[in-house]
């Protein structure tokens, strides 16, 4: 674990600490600033410290509403990302990468923040070079068991490096492993906690049969999608559907269902859903019996924190390096199985989801499997360090 502040005073507080945070534009690397930033509330209330003005770079601000409720300024900074197979636009994406560490220079020294803190993705790139030509201590955190390029490049400059898998280390250059540690990923508050009661009410589902939650990832999945149209009448002939479709994709999604299930007499227990609140999520996570869902970082420490069974579909290795990783990662505690998306098909889906709610004993095993995989306090050991960083910087 990281070390905790020792010997930090408020007498060393000059002015107003500056902290600022950059990531890509995927709910993995946004939300768990968000649970960071949670944490560095609590500790500056319980030390009685001045809070740090907090800010957030990035090509997206991604959620608003996140931003606002705690307190984040966001600076658009552009980016450009370096796709995994050929394309015109790779070369043209250099140059905006180019401008946004332009514009990252300016901002920094304008703000001259005591420490930036990166969960890495292709907008962090611009943000993390502009630190590093001013000098700014740079901290990475990095959720995946196979790191991403941006956290790579950014390790070599980092002070401190934070790993959610343990086997993310041996992917790090062998001069940088000194300053990694692994925190686990950090989680929001809310989404800690279960909301059961009331919980089958608020989300208009029926008692007496389990309930299934799938969940495409931050901006949904398409391919899940189309796998789940395909068996939505077998899985509601025995359990109750939430299906997280993203809102590019809810639209056609209802459509399509309503046209299968028109004439179904459990049509009812299908329930799609753009997007899953906080609040949705911890009644939808409360009540399901079986979890199916991507394998991103984020979704799989959710999960196991839940301790519900899961079935895992990662992001095929073509098109995502991480998602296989993890999702095998996870499936070696025993609490989740991990179907490839290129062999699925809806009857193998169906037929999964089956045989776990059908035996309860697996269900068991595979729930307590999930016992200690995610580490709830990943989001104060990482805001500690970082406020310990920036403490030292100002002073």
């Amino acid at each position: 674990m990281l070390p905790l502040i020792e010997g930090h005073k408020t007498d060393t507080i000059k002015a107003i600490m500056i902290i600022v945070f950059t990531g890509g534009g995927t709910g993995g690397h946004f939300y768990p600033i968000i649970a960071i930033t949670e944490a560095l509330s609590d500790i500056v209330r319980e030390k009685r410290l001045i809070a740090p003005s907090l800010y957030y770079l990035a090509p997206n601000s991604f959620d608003d509403n996140a931003l606002f409720e705690n307190g984040i300024s966001y600076v658009h900074i552009p980016a450009g990302k370096m796709r995994r197979y050929a394309s015109v636009r790779n070369i043209t994406d250099i140059f905006l990468t180019f401008i946004g560490t332009i514009s990252a220079l300016i901002t920094l020294f304008r703000l001259y923040p005591d420490v930036v803190v990166s969960k890495g993705g292709y907008g962090s790139v611009p943000t993390v070079l502009a630190a590093r030509l001013l000098r700014i201590p740079i901290v990475i955190h990095e959720s995946d068991a196979k790191p991403g390029r941006a956290n790579l490049l950014a390790a070599k400059f980092a002070q401190k490096i934070a790993i959610s898998f343990e086997g993310a280390a041996q992917y790090f250059p062998e001069k940088v492993r000194g300053k990694i540690a692994r925190t686990g990923i950090p989680i929001r508050k809310d989404l800690m906690r279960l909301e059961t009661e009331g919980a089958q009410q608020y989300l208009k589902l029926e008692t007496d049969i389990p309930t299934v939650l799938i969940l495409g990832g931050s901006q949904g999945a398409m391919k899940i999608n189309e796998i789940v149209l395909s068996a939505v009448e077998r899985l509601v002939s025995f359990a109750n559907i939430i299906h997280q479709t993203g809102r590019a994709n809810f639209k056609n999604v209802e459509a399509i269902s309503k046209v299968v299930l028109g004439k179904n007499s459990h049509g009812s227990r299908y329930h799609p859903i753009d997007y899953l609140s906080e609040v949705s999520l911890q009644r939808a996570a409360g009540v399901a019996n079986i979890v199916v869902s991507r394998a991103g970082a984020n979704s799989i420490a959710e999960i196991g924190l839940w301790k519900r069974p899961a079935i895992l579909i990662p992001i095929p290795e073509s098109v995502s390096h991480d998602q296989r990783t993890n999702a095998y990662a996870y499936a070696k505690t025993g609490a989740a199985i991990v179907l490839d998306e290129e062999n699925l098909t809806p009857h193998i889906l169906v037929s999964e989801i089956e045989r776990i709610l059908n035996d309860p004993e697996l269900a068991k095993r595979m729930s307590n499997s999930a016992e200690g995989f995610t580490d709830p306090d990943a989001a104060r050991i990482l805001a500690t360090e970082v406020l310990a960083i920036a403490l030292s910087h100002e002073s």
